[in-house]
């Protein structure tokens, strides 16, 4: 059997941070909402029982130490399946961008290899499975607009976030989410954003209202370092974007548009300035539906 998967990128449409666990994690409330970039897995069974994981790009790791390995020889070991698999990844999501390119992988591994081996497993349980892997992976299984709460486990799924257009801006640089953190922890956060407004905007179909409150904790450290994050908003915002912002620990920018050929202006305006050599036009997606 042979199955494909696309692996949806994430944007966080709120992201705060109340607190840290003693064992390091931090906790968070969030706003997650997929985005139409996805990379694409293909899953074949072999005989042999080996993993063997190839990619489209050099630059990603297809050893033990790649996400999609590991959760595939985590359910080998849990439910003592015999079967291998050969995986092959067509990465597009920009790589350390902020965007759970990582996670995405591996939530599609979960589903794919759960279908693959016939382990019979809900998503429920993928989820169970899933977060002693990483926090976001769990949200990566469920899709869709979610509030992720506790360390980003706890997960309720909210209404679909409004239609419109959002344009996607990678600089090119990359950043450590544990640099973000501990630089985070080592300062008072300012201003925490209302994610419960943000919520009642997107249900409310709102989207003036729920730009006029996304914030992320994150994004004064990240983009106190790199200006030319404030540099890609900026130029976003003078194409006529509802908003510009910064997703997850950076340094990837999104922005929401209400129209696409101010979309489409934005997407050139950014290409034309080469602030960001990896962009996209998109939008929000919800791969439920």
């Amino acid at each position: 059997m042979i199955l494909e998967k696309k692996a949806y990128a994430k944007i966080n449409l709120g992201l705060d941070v109340t607190g840290k666990r003693d064992d390091g994690y931090h906790i968070v409330r969030m706003i997650m909402q997929n985005v139409d970039l996805y990379d694409t897995l293909t899953f074949e069974d072999n005989e042999t029982g080996e993993i063997c994981l190839t990619a489209s790009s050099e630059k990603i790791p297809t050893d033990e130490s790649n996400l999609i390995c590991k959760v595939a020889l985590q359910l080998k070991k849990e439910f003592g399946v015999s079967k291998g698999a050969n995986i092959h990844l067509v990465k597009r999501i920009p790589v350390a961008a902020g965007m759970a390119g990582g996670s995405t992988d591996g939530a599609t591994a979960y589903v794919a290899l759960n279908e693959l081996w016939n382990l019979g497993l809900d998503k429920k349980k993928l989820c169970e499975l899933a977060v002693k892997l990483g926090a976001d992976i769990p949200y990566c299984i469920i899709g869709g607009t979610a509030l992720a709460e506790g360390i980003g486990e706890e997960l309720t799924v909210i209404s679909d976030m409004p239609a419109c257009h959002i344009v996607i801006a990678k600089p090119a640089i990359d950043v450590s989410t544990g640099w973000v953190y501990k630089e985070l922890d080592s300062r008072k956060i300012i201003e925490h954003p209302d994610i419960d407004g943000i919520r009642v905007a997107i249900e409310d179909g709102n989207i003036k209202a729920m730009c006029s409150l996304i914030g992320n904790v994150l994004e004064p450290v990240t983009a106190g370092k790199y200006t030319v994050i404030g540099d890609i908003e900026k130029t976003l915002e003078d194409s006529g974007a509802v908003g510009a912002f910064m997703t997850g620990s950076g340094p990837t920018v999104f922005a929401v548009f209400d129209d696409e050929d101010k979309a489409k202006n934005g997407y050139e305006a950014v290409k034309r300035s080469a602030l960001a050599p990896e962009l996209f036009l998109s939008g929000p997606v919800n791969p439920n539906k």
